[in-house]
């Protein structure tokens, strides 16, 4: 039997994992005249979901991350270079006759890819550049296929370029026929960026808050994946959501775990417990480096919550844990969030990788 469980890259049918309404209502917007913004933590599927819908609306649709954009030039052509993969490049050499700056476009013949840059030198040109290629998608969005435009980890905007984000509002509050989407991490930042009266992207779009997937509907899904297996299907799917708290990509890298545990030796003792061990161990040496990087405030607090379930923010923490005054706990969980340690969901703040938390708690015990 071939192992029903995916995790670490976009996930597709038959891997995608319920989230019915979710996908309804991301369908009825892009199907509009408005834009999307998802927040959600890191790995709840939010580029997944993007994917799949695109996908099912049959239009052209491109995804870049801003979190590997280094520099604005260098958006100007990660951003041409996508829009090379989708449409042809015949139909684009007319278009970009028409650019005020133009890029150097070579075909690398070993793996025909196509190798875009700028030679910009000034911010002023980069800018140029990019709205270049903005508005070269809006004319491509006037044929009866209108693109969708995906930018995930969009809060890396303020890092890519001095007053980016307004320049960019500036070019594409104009765009008609373009749906686009900004996927985002780090919820006070995206938040600041859509919601905040005084930035240029201000009430921009359809703001959608990601959650968890219900643990009810993850439970039937596991138990049926695990029904042909083993018979304590329902044991063990309980077990995986206890300890993953139904985070979507930590329950399907248990479960791909247990599976193949189960799958070799289906009279295995405590597979759970068992799987849990194995990626510990497998990520001993990242988590150790990570603990390394982390300041002693830091780490009280992620003791703290490995090992207890009262919130690290109540009086009751501070005390057992020598924490300190809340405005020192709010500073630590801000930047623990920040750096990805912590991810605050409708439960509240929890320690985001429950191995990482699961690290903690032998170690201090060891």
């Amino acid at each position: 039997m071939k192992n029903p469980f995916k995790f670490g890259s976009i996930v597709e049918p038959p891997y995608f994992m319920n989230r019915v309404e979710e996908t309804r209502k991301v369908k009825s917007i892009l199907n509009s005249a408005n834009h999307l913004i998802i927040i959600s933590p890191r790995r709840y599927g939010k580029t997944s979901l993007i994917n799949k819908v695109a996908k099912s609306l049959k239009r052209p649709f491109i995804i870049l991350d801003l979190q590997l954009i280094t520099t604005q030039e260098d958006f100007a052509s990660q951003l041409l270079k996508r829009i090379y993969r989708v449409y042809p490049a015949q139909k684009l050499k007319d278009l970009i006759k028409n650019f005020r700056i133009s890029p150097s476009i070579t075909l690398n013949p070993m793996s025909n890819a196509i190798d875009i840059s700028y030679k910009v030198t000034t911010p002023e040109t980069a800018k140029t550049a990019l709205e270049d290629v903005f508005n070269l998608l809006e004319k491509l969005g006037e044929s009866k296929m209108k693109p969708i435009i995906i930018f995930d980890e969009f809060q890396e905007i303020k890092r890519i370029g001095d007053n980016l984000d307004r320049f960019l509002r500036s070019v594409i509050q104009h765009h008609k026929n373009i749906n686009y989407v900004f996927l985002g991490s780090q919820e006070s930042l995206i938040r600041e960026i859509f919601e905040k009266k005084k930035s240029p992207f201000y009430h921009f779009g359809y703001l959608l808050p990601l959650d968890k997937i219900p643990c009810n509907e993850f439970l039937l899904y596991l138990t049926t994946n695990f029904k042909e297996l083993t018979e304590e299907n329902n044991s063990v799917s309980e077990k995986i959501l206890q300890i993953t708290k139904c985070h979507p990509y930590y329950t399907q890298q248990l479960a791909f775990t247990v599976w193949e545990l189960l799958s070799n030796d289906n009279k295995i003792k405590e597979p759970v417990a068992t799987a849990v061990d194995e990626l510990m161990k497998h990520h001993d040496i990242d988590y150790e480096r990570l603990w390394n990087t982390i300041n002693r405030t830091d780490m009280k607090i992620l003791i703290g919550m490995s090992i207890s379930e009262s919130s690290p923010l109540s009086e009751e923490f501070s005390k057992q844990h020598d924490t300190g005054p809340s405005s020192t706990v709010f500073s630590s969980l801000k930047r623990l969030m920040k750096n990805g340690f912590i991810a605050k969901s409708s439960a509240g703040y929890e320690i985001d990788d429950p191995f990482f938390k699961n690290w903690i708690k032998v170690r201090r015990l060891k």
